[in-house]
């Protein structure tokens, strides 16, 4: 029986986003095709072409990058994908998900994600931001929906306090993507 393995990696406007790109050539490593889609305050932090250069695909930043056909691309990759895997995860992000809010080229393709596709999110941001109750419910929205966690790690935060909130080892978050995927 023969496994796919398209993942759609969803990078958002973190700090840890540069580890995103180490996750991205883990994956591809380990045979497995990796589509990267960066919000607009992920690119603040690191820019496409390293994706596209480790991950040997083009790289969707914005809603309305078309690349050929008639058909829009997050929702070709939204019906293709076997995995969505957003590392790192903000705050912002999972509110929108956990809302069906669809503005940017990653929420809409998670919203039009084919139902046999898994989700896998690993948060990082600010411990208050993570242990805040709107963004517990929210990701308690996502779990009831059959999002799985990975993450978050506890830590020195980027913003200089101690606690928890930073990305769950890349290492480890590609181990459980390819075990998601048998």
């Amino acid at each position: 029986m023969s496994v796919s393995r398209k993942i759609v990696l969803g990078v958002t406007g973190s700090i840890a986003a540069h580890k995103a790109v180490d996750l991205g050539s883990l994956l591809t490593k380990q045979k497995c095709q990796v589509h990267v889609v960066m919000t607009a305050d992920a690119q603040r932090f690191i820019t496409p072409l390293s994706f596209k250069v480790l991950t040997r695909q083009p790289v969707v930043t914005d809603l309305y990058d078309e690349e050929e056909g008639w058909q829009p691309t997050h929702i070709r990759l939204a019906d293709e994908a076997d995995l969505l895997l957003i590392a790192p995860a903000t705050a912002n992000v999972m509110a929108k998900l956990a809302q069906g809010i669809a503005d940017d080229a990653l929420t809409c393709l998670a919203l039009a994600l084919n139902p046999k596709a898994k989700i896998l999110i690993a948060p990082a941001m600010n411990g208050k931001m993570w242990l805040h109750p709107a963004t517990q419910e929210n990701a308690a929205t996502l779990k009831a929906r059959g999002a799985e966690f990975i993450g978050p790690d506890e830590g020195m935060l980027s913003c200089g306090y101690e606690g928890i909130g930073r990305l769950w080892p890349v290492e480890a978050i590609a181990e459980r993507a390819v075990k998601l995927l048998r």
